[in-house]
């Protein structure tokens, strides 16, 4: 898998009888199958020591682990001779070597412990954090569903409904939040972390904290007849969210399992629908998206030449009608000077009344004070004519889907704005390149959409 051969697992055994095992795969030490090996043979070698008490897990570099580095993952699932059997990371590695080891073992979190990374975490029998450390499980927004356990063993250490939400929302908690729901056992600052890790590894050894294997877990757990509810429920919200999604419900039917038939169904029916799910074209496309919108940050040419984007003080808006006005509401919540053009004096008023109104439904709703209605309206200003177009800096026009009226507009503009104001256009079937025929300005014209 070349690049993610330099990731690896570090173990030292302290005088203390602590084995500490270390994940380096910078810069987040995301996990690779090269690591998740490498762990289980540390973890293995730690079993064997007989000057080894306990284990601490932990990330090198101020981080636990930002999850599976999804360059590989794909690669892991799909090429079967990587995985030499099905619920080999999740089941034979996670829960059985790790889990179900007879010597305790620890995490020591700071910074990132997302998806495989807190799968890992979950399957040690405690979690030390510090408060500013991140712990979710988003795979969700990559098509798929945590793979190595996590759909399990979250539900036994938050609770069905917290569980649900952080799975299907894709939402982290911080540190404090994840000791307040049960997801870590202490806080600690990080110059303490390794320290306190060490020492509740001991104290487990000495019988002096619960030895506790978050699998079997049920505390937290729902009553059956609740945890239906709150799964039908969640179900009908899935639906409704994203009707054309197959793996949040999926992901449902997996927690399902695991409550209904136990904990060790659940993990197989994970593995199960890991493996159908990676190869699907919503996994494939929201991968894509996932680095598409990294490629962003690096632009040959252009992010690296050291370039500041220039400041948009003020911008105008062509078209007051609901696209418009909307798009002029959302420029004043913003604090950007708007100027709003109309053709003549009653769409004008019109235009103006329906910024109004998007702020006093604010009001109504106690998201805003009257006194900030007040303050943001007056950053709007309507006119009849290009005049005021001297001095801003962008233009966004929003008139009705009509060619040459767009090319007459765009041809104004070219007269009355300055060389570097930005000429955009909402329209979202005329190609900008007809819209720009009539001018010089093709480099400057972009296409610039708005939604609610």
């Amino acid at each position: 898998m070349g690049s993610n051969k330099k990731g690896r697992t570090v173990l030292e055994v302290g005088a203390d009888g602590v084995a500490v095992i270390t994940l380096i795969n910078p810069p987040v030490n995301s996990l690779s199958f090269d690591v998740l090996l490498s762990l289980k043979e540390n973890y293995e070698q730690a079993l064997r020591r007989d000057d080894v008490k306990a284990i601490v897990v932990t990330g090198s570099v101020g981080k636990f682990s930002g999850g599976f580095d999804i360059t590989a993952f794909g690669g892991i699932l799909k090429r079967k001779m990587e995985q030499p059997k099905p619920g080999f990371m999740s089941i034979e590695i996670v829960t059985d070597t790790f889990e179900a080891a007879r010597k305790p073992s620890v995490a020591a979190i700071d910074g990132l412990a997302l998806g495989g990374g807190l799968e890992v975490a979950m399957a040690c029998h405690a979690r030390i954090s510090t408060s500013t450390a991140l712990l979710g499980l988003p795979e969700l927004q990559l098509g798929i569903i945590p793979g190595i356990g996590g759909t399990q063993r979250l539900p036994r250490l938050v609770g069905l409904t917290k569980a649900l939400e952080m799975i299907l929302m894709s939402k982290a908690v911080k540190g404090d939040e994840a000791h307040s729901l049960g997801l870590v056992d202490a806080i600690v600052p990080p110059n303490e972390l390794l320290n306190a890790a060490r020492r509740w590894a001991l104290d487990i050894v000495e019988c002096r904290r619960p030895w506790v294997a978050s699998l079997y877990k049920t505390n937290k757990l729902e009553p059956l007849g609740e945890a239906r509810e709150i799964l039908k429920f969640a179900r009908a919200q899935a639906r409704k969210q994203a009707p054309n999604l197959e793996h949040p419900l999926v992901c449902i039917d997996v927690i399902e399992e695991g409550i209904v038939s136990g904990p060790r169904a659940g993990l197989w029916k994970e593995v199960e629908a890991s493996q159908g799910l990676v190869q699907s074209e919503t996994c494939k496309s929201l991968i894509h998206i996932f680095f598409a919108q990294r490629g962003t940050s690096k632009v040959p040419g252009i992010t690296d030449q050291g370039l500041d984007p220039r400041r948009i003080n003020k911008v105008a808006i062509l078209g007051g009608g609901l696209m418009g006005s909307g798009i002029a509401t959302a420029l004043i919540l913003s604090n950007y000077p708007v100027i709003l053009k109309e053709v003549n004096e009653r769409f004008l008023e019109a235009g103006i009344g329906r910024v109004k109104a998007n702020l006093q439904s604010r009001v109504k709703k106690g998201k805003m004070t009257q006194e900030k209605l007040e303050k943001t309206l007056s950053l709007l200003k309507g006119v009849l004519d290009y005049e005021s177009f001297r001095d801003v800096d962008m233009v966004i026009e929003a008139v009705i889907e009509n060619v040459s009226l767009k090319q007459q507009i765009f041809s104004d503009l070219e007269k009355y704005c300055a060389p570097h104001c930005i000429l955009a256009s909402n329209t979202s079937t005329i190609d900008l390149n007809l819209i720009g025929e009539k001018t010089k300005s093709q480099d400057r014209i972009i296409g610039a959409h708005f939604f609610r």
